[in-house]
């Protein structure tokens, strides 16, 4: 089986508590967690699969261990890579660049030739504008958007849906002998 990398960075907590509640909805020993303030470049080398967690701060600020690594995260060479990523905002006090981690993540993953799975409905959502928005894709985040601060009444259901849609998904990348997700 191949091993899928799950790195996140959490400043309050909340993407903390969420990473854990994925990975006991995951339920998968092949989840290797670490927080992105403790990897390196060449840790990407190592998967196949990527999972990235974080949160949008203010103006359309990454979370700051996301900042801190951005610039050698453009360097990455995400060919033949999978990424799925779920991101925590604030769609009232900042509903103008909500979730935008999630879309500035994305569009580097795409640009160093990566492929993004875990497409998320914009449907039920009050937000402005967001940078996680799919141009070519109406409608859709690049990943799942989450609003810890006025609707975390709804992160338990939608993670849930969200980890089940990307098991779904990663079987077209996986060889019959890897399909146990």
């Amino acid at each position: 089986m191949k091993k899928i990398a799950l790195f996140y960075g959490s400043d309050t907590g909340c993407t903390d508590d969420i990473t854990k509640d994925f990975s006991s909805i995951w339920g998968d020993e092949n989840l290797d967690i670490r927080e992105i303030g403790d990897v390196s470049k060449s840790d990407f080398d190592q998967f196949e699969i990527f999972i990235f967690g974080l949160s949008t701060w203010y103006d359309g600020d990454l979370q700051s261990d996301w900042e801190s690594f951005f610039d050698d995260f453009q360097e990455i060479d995400f060919s033949n890579k999978v990424v799925a990523i779920y991101g925590l905002g604030d769609q009232i006090g900042y509903g103008e660049y909500f979730v935008d981690g999630i879309g500035i993540l994305a569009k580097v993953v795409i640009e160093n030739g990566g492929e993004i799975i875990g497409h998320w409905p914009i449907e039920g959502y009050r937000f402005t504008d967001s940078v996680a928005l799919i141009e070519e894709k109406e409608g859709y985040f690049y990943g799942l958007a989450l609003d810890h601060d006025n609707e975390s009444q709804l992160s338990d259901e939608r993670l849930e849906k969200w980890v089940h849609q990307i098991k779904l998904e990663l079987k077209h990348y996986l060889t019959k002998e890897e399909v146990t997700l």
